[in-house]
């Protein structure tokens, strides 16, 4: 499995000292900061063909499934589409992948590998939402915009940024008033009194119109 941001020398030190126990690869994944300890609560390296939908839900009926050992998610069906377009709802046609990351818990760190293919940004899109519309991550490519509560605060920033057709290592860390963003080893951290995921549990993947998302390596943790 890949793992984030630990340099090899430290990830030895670590195994050097540790017993072997199933906590080991815990400790040795991901160092938080905003945190003194994690606890476990989901990972998965998709090697086993299926979608785990105790954690995961399709949304949109957009189209998902593990490939080559990765989660992959494309547009809708072109009749789904038709369909939902009709009846006056374009913005939930499964025109862009979208899915749900489910049982996160009030304060968590997920590290994960992400890729959203496409031929160019869109307005707001692609985003990663903590909290359904409570805090939007949407990526462009001169700015990485973290958006509360659709438009309580806005708090754009010129780094961390994602680039389209590229994989990342990210990482994500929140507890009440403080959102550190970590992609590539380049990391924000977000502080306001409006961060806050009380009553929330999910995180959203939303991709580009007719483009694609790529997901793969996810540890979830509840931060300690």
């Amino acid at each position: 499995m890949h793992r984030l941001f630990i340099p090899a020398a430290c990830v030895f030190s670590l195994a050097a000292l540790l017993p072997a126990s199933p906590l080991r690869a815990e400790i040795a994944a991901y160092q938080p900061q905003l945190f003194k300890s994690l606890k476990l609560v989901y990972e998965d390296s998709f090697s086993s063909g299926a979608i785990n939908t105790d954690f995961w839900e399709v949304r949109q009926s957009s189209t998902w499934a593990i490939k080559d050992g990765v989660l992959h998610g494309s547009e809708s069906s072109k009749e789904f589409q038709e369909k939902t377009i009709a009846k006056g709802d374009k913005g939930h046609a499964g025109l862009k992948p979208v899915i749900w990351l489910k049982k996160v818990p009030e304060n968590f760190v997920c590290t994960m590998r992400v890729r959203y293919d496409g031929k160019a940004y869109q307005k707001g899109f692609p985003l990663l939402d903590l909290g359904h519309h409570i805090h939007t991550i949407t990526f462009a490519e001169k700015t990485t915009t973290l958006t509360i509560k659709k438009d309580v605060e806005k708090l754009p920033v010129e780094q961390p940024l994602f680039a389209l057709n590229t994989w990342h290592d990210v990482a994500i860390e929140l507890k009440k008033g403080t959102l550190l963003l970590n992609i590539d080893g380049k990391k924000h951290v977000f502080e306001s009194k409006n961060i806050d995921m009380t009553g929330q549990a999910q995180i959203d993947f939303k991709a580009i119109d007719f483009g694609t998302c790529q997901i793969d390596d996810v540890e979830l943790w509840e931060g300690q």
